[in-house]
């Protein structure tokens, strides 16, 4: 099964607590031999759910929306990130430079057509800015790929 990950960034210490088992106990539904993930590797929900993946003995596929992407993200993320890209089994482009909204959208929409499920650590609002969880999860479902929001209960961002 391919499932990919798409989610809110910045969440708060308890939130991401909560999000973290969440995705843990999401991913033990799956049959370890047969799971995909395909992540963009961002800091937060992303890399959560790749790191789960990982451990549950699943494959990591990454997306990357840009050739700047990396230097993009938080400083202290970037270990984290360049671990999991050296784990990957494939990674995908999309050929843009900048690390833009549209190239995130990009991105995204790579990684929902090559998966057959996406989780969206979603709480279900509008996105802040273009290319943000919301309209990822409209994307896939206008493409008719399932989604699975996940949203610890009286959290909020």
């Amino acid at each position: 099964m391919r499932v990919g990950i798409t989610g809110h960034r910045g969440l708060s210490a308890d939130v991401e607590e909560r999000v973290r088992g969440m995705l843990a106990e999401a991913v033990k539904e799956y049959d370890p031999a047969g799971l995909v993930a395909v992540s963009c590797i961002a800091d937060g929900p992303d890399s959560w759910f790749a790191e789960a993946v990982l451990k549950h003995g699943g494959i990591l596929e990454v997306v990357v929306p840009a050739e700047e992407y990396r230097d993009k993200l938080p400083d202290w993320h970037h270990p984290t990130y360049d671990a999991l890209m050296s784990r990957a089994a494939e990674v995908h482009e999309t050929g843009m430079t900048e690390s833009t909204s549209e190239a995130h959208q990009a991105g995204s929409e790579i990684l929902v057509g090559l998966v057959g499920e996406l989780i969206a650590v979603w709480d279900g609002k509008p996105a802040w800015g273009f290319g943000g969880t919301a309209d990822v999860v409209a994307y896939a479902q206008r493409t008719g790929v399932p989604v699975r929001i996940l949203w610890p209960e009286g959290a909020s961002r």
